[in-house]
């Protein structure tokens, strides 16, 4: 099996504006406490980027007592792209390594999911596994990350990670949702509530689709109609959990697909 080439790592590197080195590489490469935020960019442009920066601030605080400026974040992601980069995958790392937080900042190639439906959907597989302090997007995700490459080993996408009743929680690096014939319902259990995830949650009734949260279990789901996942990528259907199938209902992922691309750009 092949790695990752350099270029799919990182096209750049920088911490606090500055490229990065051997020294200022060793903390972040040695220590986990951190957490990150990872942004699909196109234009110079970001979806939710007012979330982002929340997201950053609400974990800088938590981990580290302090909070963060988002105004310095923008200008740090502005800085890495220049004026060569349109469109990039970019992810903002946060770490603490003198007691102030520090910014590291990578540029990846853009990721640009198929054009079909029928190509996006994913098969999941469920495991017994739920991320530790599951609200903050760490550091340190050898669990969900190590489950993930067995399922992908015979033949699925995607895992499904589940608490000890069976419940479901969300994907290795995807929210879950279901679709019951009259709304779309999201597990009410531990997660890691997605920038995605919370974009197409808040305009869906209006297109049509009321949400809620509700406990969801591996036993409930023949019940459900269809199902799809979201992340950073976009939104993808689900093809099949475990043994259940579902069909990809092409009506519904045009509508949970469409309020996704309607959300505004953000400049950065």
């Amino acid at each position: 099996m092949t790695g990752p080439t350099p270029a799919q790592l990182a096209q750049r590197v920088e911490i606090d504006g500055r490229p990065a080195t051997a020294e200022s590489l060793l903390w972040p490469a040695l220590v986990q406490t951190g957490h990150f935020t990872a942004m699909q960019v196109r234009g110079g442009r970001v979806r939710g980027l007012d979330l982002h920066l929340a997201r950053l601030d609400a974990a800088t605080r938590e981990l580290f007592g302090h909070g963060i400026d988002g105004e310095h974040v923008r200008g740090l992601v502005r800085h890495i792209l220049r004026d060569d980069i349109a469109d990039a995958s970019v992810r903002v790392y946060v770490h603490a390594p003198a007691g102030k937080p520090s910014h590291l900042v990578t540029v990846r190639p853009p990721t640009e999911l198929p054009a079909t439906m029928e190509e996006r959907a994913q098969s999941l597989r469920s495991v017994a596994y739920q991320r530790p302090f599951a609200h903050i997007k760490h550091l340190g995700g050898f669990g969900q990350a190590r489950h993930a490459e067995l399922a992908r080993a015979d033949g699925f996408d995607e895992v499904l990670l589940t608490g000890p009743g069976g419940e479901v929680s969300e994907g290795a690096v995807t929210n879950v949702a279901f679709f019951d014939g009259a709304g779309i319902v999201w597990p009410d259990a531990p997660h890691l509530a997605g920038i995605t995830m919370r974009l197409v949650e808040s305009r869906l009734p209006a297109a049509g689709l009321p949400t809620r949260h509700a406990p969801v279990t591996l036993a409930d789901l023949p019940s459900y109609r269809a199902a799809f996942v979201t992340n950073a990528w976009g939104v993808r259907p689900v093809r099949r959990i475990d043994d259940v199938a579902y069909g990809v209902d092409e009506q519904l992922m045009a509508r949970v697909a469409g309020v996704y691309e309607d959300v505004p750009w953000d400049i950065v």
